[in-house]
């Protein structure tokens, strides 16, 4: 049994939070849950500091808060780097482990950073799609926009079962799946392996197939735009959405996209 975070004394200004739930989705992806500490609010899109303790100290990384805002737990998606200085660690938790947290979520993956708009376009590679598992869980997006598009784009399709199944609970949700209905639209694509949809994000922008499967371009009157993945994955749509006249937004002053950095590597 592992034993590296079965008990851990949360260090000031940190919390010691239960884990419920692991879900390994490949050798390289998985998922888990926590428990959710009491008082702990977070807008949408916002992500938190969480780690484990090596050596008597806080080691800790962003993690983008998949859950949504009103789950009584909190839910984390992670990529395994096998000498990576955390997630070496944290690939091998197991229910009943601790992981810590910094209580103060942040970032500018939020409806505040944007401007009022008629389609939503959550665009991600990687990991970055637990940034909009958030999103597209929180009834507010439905009352915000008429249209959700959800790109996510990874090297092979086996890396595509976490958007896969976060779009599938959100249709059969009990009550979400009405909100979703017509709404929430998934595109999941990839890089490497061939499947039914190829191509990077920017391609499909600037080839037209997104226009074609949104059904008009992308146009910052009436569009707002997300951006989640690499480094060079934002500063290539940031470059798309700037070339078509989208504004930057942020927490102080929305504009008409937005990007996250805290968990590009």
């Amino acid at each position: 049994m592992n034993q590296i975070a079965r008990e851990i004394t949360a260090p000031k200004g940190f919390a010691a939070l239960r884990v419920s739930d692991v879900k390994h989705y490949s050798d390289r992806l998985f998922a888990f849950k926590t428990e959710r500490p009491a008082g702990f609010r977070f807008r949408s899109g916002e992500f938190a500091m969480i780690g484990l303790p090596v050596d008597g100290k806080p080691l800790v990384r962003a993690y983008s808060i998949a859950s949504p805002n009103w789950e009584e737990h909190l839910e984390f998606y992670s990529i395994k780097v096998p000498d990576g200085p955390l997630t070496s660690r944290l690939q091998n938790i197991g229910v009943g482990d601790h992981i810590l947290i910094r209580p103060k979520p942040v970032g500018t993956l939020v409806f505040d950073a944007l401007l009022p708009g008629k389609r939503l376009f959550l665009l991600s590679t990687g990991t970055g799609v637990a940034s909009f598992a958030s999103v597209i869980r929180d009834p507010e997006v439905y009352e915000k926009f008429d249209e959700i598009y959800l790109l996510h784009t990874c090297r092979e399709v086996s890396e595509l079962a976490y958007g896969r199944d976060l779009v599938q609970s959100v249709l059969t949700h009990e009550y979400l799946g009405e909100l979703a209905d017509g709404k929430l639209h998934h595109l999941p694509t990839t890089t490497r392996e061939n499947s039914e949809h190829m191509g990077r994000i920017n391609t499909w922008i600037e080839d037209g197939r997104l226009a074609e499967f949104a059904g008009g371009t992308l146009t910052p009157e009436t569009d707002r735009v997300m951006i989640c993945g690499s480094m060079a994955m934002l500063k290539t749509l940031k470059e798309c959405c700037e070339t078509l006249g989208f504004k930057e937004g942020s927490n102080s002053k929305p504009g008409e996209f937005v990007i996250e950095k805290a968990f590009a590597e």
